[in-house]
């Protein structure tokens, strides 16, 4: 064995980190202090979650154990190696494999078979143990059969698997995983977080994975939470959300099945022993025991005023079928269906299902091949149609369209003429242009101090935030959203569900496109499932859950609240599982169906 092989192969610590800081220069001349005097360890074959709110420094400390970035001081080993040697660069990122945040980042090669190759050939992989290895990558992802295809004609989710196979095929030792799983639908998820744990069985690997997910989160041993570049927290995952009051003042969430039993608790007066956050059993075993208590008697139910989305349909799509070469089959066929004024329709389906594709027809971006795109249109009075030329700029001034990666959107000098940009377009006078952006501003939570900061300087959330003002400037009726949430730490995505629903409230209607099955039940009136194509499903997210569909075979999951209600309700018969909101659901199980508990 080579003697520099040596020192990694008989490693016992994946990473040693002491006191280790970072900070960013900029502009003005002073540092923005990423990562804080952070101290912690990765043992050989350990899975570690990093949590943590956007720019809390995450990405930044997975960079330095990636040797991206250097600490500006303290200690760090890799393999341990010292991070710090010149000698010790190549053996340390020849076995770290990194997969990043936007799959577009990492993505070099003219076809998905040469992507895939890249680093192992970089690593000199020999034939024919390289062919094996991409063949075996594509497979472990799924894309075997888009071997021979361009990157680019990839939807967001199949780039981020290939960005994964591209990692895979080089056999890391240490796996870094930054917010890989964002952009995958729940089936290719879980298979492929079920590949990361055999990994770790067959080859020893660890795991660094920076996640929003908290379910993600309790697959790993130990749980890491940061804040403002320090490490505020360190255990093993019920050790660290046990601390229920610290994790929401970071800005964090809980997995559901854990928010559910303190939301129930909080009808007992009691706060859960860190016992009842060892797994998801242990916290419905724990709501059990407080249901077949004695339920306090000022114990109250919450009034909601529900809002019922208006009859007046307001979008059409009928037969709608396209496809990007005329060679193949038709990307999308046989789509129906409509949107009504105040209405949320979210559109899921699995990765490369052809959902970016439909709501690229809703404001005329692509034309119909077969079939039909209708937008109402208050001036004329009647519908009027993507397929005319005439009534395309009428179209996108009712409906307005923001990207899965919103912040490209942004081009404009500041964030002020960015915003005005689309009002300025649709031919306003500069009056009406300044009040449509001020209107628009505090909707999405924009402060008026950053209107003459360059968009760029912005933090990815501003960023966000800003783009989405600069669509809603242009007063659109309806509002397509392609994953606006995604790669935001779960306050981000609360803020901007938040202002889904007050848009929605305003009787805006909202197409939205999304991964995450718990929000898109929560927060849709109606949902739209895309399989392959096709459309497999429309109707209410009741219907689609609760009722006898095959969601399975549609590469669906049912929301994680769903999946702990109907646990319970083999004991408790009364429990709705059709109720999507953790508040909604612990009163129905704490009240029961007709308002007194009933212990089993």
């Amino acid at each position: 064995m080579d003697p520099n092989e040596r020192n990694i192969a008989d490693y016992e610590q994946a990473v040693k980190a002491e006191e280790i800081l970072f900070a960013y220069a900029t502009n003005s001349g002073s540092d923005v202090l990423a990562v804080d005097h952070a101290s912690f360890s990765v043992q050989k074959g350990e899975y570690i979650a990093i949590l943590g709110r956007n720019g809390s420094g995450k990405s930044t400390l997975a960079k330095m154990i990636d040797l991206l970035e250097f600490p500006d001081g303290g200690k760090l080993q890799i393999f341990e190696l010292p991070a710090d040697l010149d000698e010790n660069f190549w053996k340390i990122r020849s076995h770290c494999g990194m997969v990043f945040q936007n799959p577009d980042n990492q993505i070099v090669g003219t076809t998905v078979e040469e992507d895939v190759a890249f680093g192992p050939e970089n690593l000199s992989v020999p034939l024919p143990e390289l062919a094996q290895r991409v063949e075996k990558a594509l497979g472990y992802v799924g894309l075997s059969e888009k071997a021979d295809k361009q990157p680019a004609s990839l939807s967001g989710g199949q780039k981020q698997k290939l960005a994964i196979a591209g990692v895979l095929a080089m056999e890391p030792k240490l796996l870094i995983l930054d917010e890989s799983t964002s952009m995958l639908d729940p089936k290719a998820r879980d298979e492929f977080l079920r590949l990361v744990q055999r990994m770790r069985q067959d080859k020893g690997i660890s795991v660094i994975h920076i996640t929003h997910d908290m379910h993600e989160a309790y697959l790993a041993d130990r749980v890491l939470v940061m804040d403002k570049g320090k490490i505020r927290l360190q255990g093993t995952p019920p050790e660290v959300f046990s601390q229920v009051d610290t994790i929401r003042e970071l800005g964090l969430e809980l997995p559901k099945w854990a928010d559910l039993l303190c939301e129930v608790a909080k009808f007992y007066k009691i706060s859960p022993e860190q016992s009842a956050f060892l797994s998801e059993k242990s916290a419905e075993e724990k709501i059990r025991e407080l249901l077949r208590g004695e339920r306090p008697e000022d114990a109250s139910r919450t009034v909601r005023d529900v809002k019922e989305p208006d009859d007046k349909v307001i979008l059409k799509v009928t037969d709608l079928a396209y496809s990007y070469s005329k060679k193949e089959e038709p990307t999308v066929s046989g789509i129906n269906f409509d949107v009504r004024k105040g209405e949320i329709l979210a559109i899921i389906g699995h990765s490369g299902c052809g959902k970016t594709t439909v709501i690229s027809h809703l404001n005329g971006i692509l034309r119909p091949l077969e079939g039909k795109v209708e937008i109402w249109d208050d001036d004329e009075n009647h519908f009027i149609s993507t397929d005319k030329n005439t009534d395309i700029k009428k179209i996108r001034k009712h409906v307005g369209l923001l990207f899965q990666y919103p912040e490209y959107q942004l081009f404009e000098e500041t964030v002020e003429k960015d915003i005005k940009f689309g009002p300025k377009k649709l031919g306003y006078d500069d009056e009406k242009c300044e009040r449509l952006m001020r209107e628009a501003l505090p909707l999405v939570g924009v402060s008026e101090q950053v209107l003459k900061r360059s968009p760029f300087e912005l933090s990815g959330g501003q960023k966000r935030r800003v783009a989405f003002a600069g669509v809603l400037a242009m007063g659109p009726d309806v509002l397509i959203l392609d994953e606006p949430a995604a790669g935001l730490d779960p306050a981000g995505q609360k803020e901007i569900f938040g202002y889904i629903e007050k848009l929605r409230d305003q009787g805006r209607s909202i197409v939205l496109v999304s991964h995450d099955m718990d929000e898109a039940a929560r927060i849709a009136d109606r949902i739209l499932v895309l399989k392959k194509g096709r459309q497999v499903f429309f109707g209410t997210p009741r219907e689609l859950f609760a009722g006898s569909n095959d969601y399975v075979s549609m590469r669906l999951d049912r929301p994680c609240l769903m999946k702990t209600m109907l646990d319970l309700k083999k004991d408790f018969p009364y429990a709705d599982e059709g109720l999507f909101d953790v508040s909604e659901a612990a009163e129905s199980l704490v009240f029961g169906k007709d308002g007194e508990v009933s212990a089993p």
